[in-house]
């Protein structure tokens, strides 16, 4: 075993580029740190995210404190702003999508648990105060990340990464078998 040189790695993920994106969008609801949005962008794209829509108050490329943590993932992502959450949801689900929080909810069920259905649109809230109270009533299902220790959440970009990985090796899966 030997570990790959950066080079080696950039051209592995040249060769790789033209890859189906996965039925999959993540909605960030009010996200205020610009460096949680940037960490949001490079999972989203190791995790083949389609899409990323910034609402509210998220801030959006191009912006330096973003780039910092995105090291150009926000280039190789589409995204699009959307002030209005809420006509952002209706218009997913008149398209079909299955709206998912990642939201502590009286009925959230276990990330692992969850089996998606393309196409997901995922949708993550402010780093305090969770999504918008109106997110609940589009809502098709709330998943979480169970917590062992004392704090009950883990850092809003952090948890998006492992439900993304989550679900994108569900979708792979599915396409497997």
């Amino acid at each position: 075993m030997r570990k790959l040189t950066h080079r080696e790695i950039v051209l592995r993920q040249a060769q790789q580029k033209n890859q189906l994106k996965l039925p999959f969008v993540v909605v960030l609801n009010n996200i205020r740190s610009l460096y949680n949005v940037g960490s949001i962008f490079r999972s989203a794209d190791g995790a083949g995210v389609s899409q990323v829509y910034c609402c509210g108050i998220t801030g959006y490329p191009p912006n330096t404190q973003i780039s910092k943590t995105a090291l150009g993932a926000e280039d190789q992502v589409p995204w699009e702003y959307r002030e209005d959450v809420d006509h952002l949801i209706m218009d997913l689900k008149s398209k079909n999508f299955d709206i998912v929080l990642l939201e502590q909810t009286d009925s959230s069920i276990a990330y692992e648990s969850f089996k998606p259905q393309a196409p997901v649109a995922l949708v993550l809230g402010h780093e305090v105060d969770g999504v918008s109270p109106s997110m609940l009533d589009y809502c098709d299902q709330a998943i979480e990340i169970k917590m062992e220790g004392i704090k009950n959440s883990l850092n809003v970009s952090v948890a998006f990464g492992i439900v993304a990985f989550h679900i994108r090796n569900t979708f792979q899966k599915s396409l497997i078998h």
